[in-house]
């Protein structure tokens, strides 16, 4: 959000958003036009005239946006192509896009393969690689502005949880891990980012 720089004016989405915590973290720092779209939520939501949570797509709306944001929900996406486009249309010009999802540039997915925790069959339709992202959203017409790399620890525990035959369960895990393991996953996980092998990004995209 530094780097976008939204004003508290703006008009923002955010697609897949679950039970709307971000939307409430950005309501509560002033934000005054807030909207969530997730087709799988069990009720619409009326927070308040700045905050909505529609059960709906984002393509279902009538209104246009100055930010339209997507965490970690493009890789549930079946169709990528018909998501940017519909981001694009939905955008007003000059309206950014932020996409953060896998991505199969990852070292962790070339050497580990089908144990990547982030493969995650069968939630995970879609994981890009960058130059196919970057050639499809030129298609559409955005603006690809920066890839930044933002993944964590959770490649190389969440991987080696499948290497030993565990399944992914958050109350395993200080079990089969110190806290030195950890610390070294952490600082592993910084450099792959830095180098550009980490396994998840942010795409920063703009509508001319």
């Amino acid at each position: 959000m530094k780097k976008l720089r939204p004003k508290l004016s703006d008009r923002i989405a955010d697609i897949g958003c679950g039970n709307g915590q971000l939307l409430y973290e950005l309501f509560a720092s002033g934000y005054q036009d807030l909207h969530g779209f997730d087709p799988f939520m069990s009720q619409e939501k009326v927070i308040s005239p700045n905050l909505t949570i529609w059960k709906k797509t984002i393509e279902e709306s009538e209104m246009k946006f100055d930010l339209i944001m997507m965490h970690h929900s493009f890789e549930h996406m079946s169709d990528p192509l018909k998501i940017l486009n519909s981001c694009f249309e939905k955008l007003r010009s000059g309206g950014k896009l932020l996409i953060r999802t896998p991505v199969s540039d990852a070292r962790v997915w070339k050497e580990e393969r089908e144990f990547w925790v982030q493969l995650d069959a069968p939630r995970h339709l879609i994981i890009p690689s960058i130059k196919g992202f970057e050639l499809v959203s030129k298609k559409v017409g955005f603006e690809l502005n920066e890839v930044e790399f933002d993944s964590t620890d959770f490649q190389f525990w969440g991987t080696e949880l499948y290497k030993r035959g565990l399944p992914l369960n958050p109350e395993l895990v200080s079990n089969e891990f110190s806290k030195e393991e950890f610390e070294e996953y952490q600082k592993k996980a910084l450099y792959y980012n830095q180098e550009g092998l980490g396994d998840q990004v942010c795409f920063y995209l703009t509508k001319p």
